[in-house]
This record gives structure tokens, sequence and C-alpha cells, in this order.
């Protein structure tokens, strides 16, 4: 039974994870009850992988890290507020070691998500993707802001496998 709510648990994460990038990438908004989920279910997963204190501090420490971070970020105009949510939320349940992973990972993929909206919002591309769904067409959009929510969950969700979570449901 223990393993069941383990293994329900591990799937919060990269569930909301996901949800969170697919609503930046149509709306440019991450809702707050998305990380406000992540941040309530921390503890229940938390007591179900059987986390020692000194594990759950850690991961404490790194989220409040990662939000002082994002707050920078946010501070600085590189991210919106919800991003930075997110990016904590996230850092909160991925802890040590794979917060590195995170971070380098998110990063990775926010170049590749600025490589890849220059070129639909090139001259070349723009002409088409003008033609497709109305969230699309504004990915296209030129000046438009970047839903950076979805490098924070291509980071997430790279990361997800080397965490204290995914390690004590598989035995590794």
């Amino acid at each position: 039974m223990i393993h069941l709510l383990q293994a329900a648990l591990a799937v919060v994460f990269p569930g909301l994870v996901i949800v969170a990038a697919l609503r930046d990438a149509t709306s440019f908004t991450i809702p707050n009850w998305i990380s406000l989920a992540l941040l309530a279910a921390f503890p229940a997963a938390a007591l179900a992988m059987g986390l020692s204190l000194s594990q759950l501090g850690l991961h404490i420490g790194i989220g409040a890290a990662a939000l002082v971070l994002g707050m920078l970020m946010f501070a600085l105009g590189w991210i919106g507020g919800g991003d930075a949510k997110l990016f904590a939320a996230a850092a909160l349940w991925l802890g040590w070691p794979a917060a590195a992973t995170y971070g380098a990972m998110t990063a990775v993929s926010g170049g590749g998500l600025a490589m890849a909206l220059l070129g639909l919002r090139s001259a070349y591309l723009r002409p088409f993707v003008v033609t497709g769904p109305a969230w699309f067409s504004r990915l296209a959009e030129p000046g438009e802001s970047v839903p950076y929510g979805l490098a924070i969950a291509a980071g997430a969700l790279m990361a997800f496998p080397a965490s204290p979570f995914m390690r004590a449901l598989t035995g590794f």
C-alpha cells in the first residue's frame, strides 16, 4: 500500500510541472494554484518517501534559495512572477544533488527556447505561424515575452530522476 501511495505522490510533481508549462505556453501565465499545489503536496510526499529531517531541511533550504534567486530574476525583468514561484516550488521537490542538474538544464532549456522563439518570430517562419491557433500565433509575435515556464518544466523533468523521491521509489 505504501508503494502505491509513493507512486501516486511521485506523479504529482511531473504532472503539475507539465500543466504549468502548457499553461505558460498557451496563456503566458502560470496560475498560483500550481505552485501552491506543489508546495502543499511536498510534505505528504516527503513523509511517504521517508525523508530524514536533515534531508527535509536541505530541501527547504534549496527551495528558499531558489525563491530568492527567482525573485532576483523577476526584479531584473528576466522572468515573470509565476516563473519565479514555479522555479522555487520545483527546487523544493528536487533537493540535492538534483537541484544542480535542475539549474543547469533549466538554463540550457531556456537558451533553446529563446533560439526556437527567435526562429519562430523570424520573417521567414512567421507568415506560416499566423494561420495556426491563437496561442501559437502569440508565441510567434515579435516583441512578445518568453514563456520561461517551458524551460523551468524541462529542467525540472530532466532533474527529477536524480531526486530523492525517485531514488526512494526505485531503490537506487
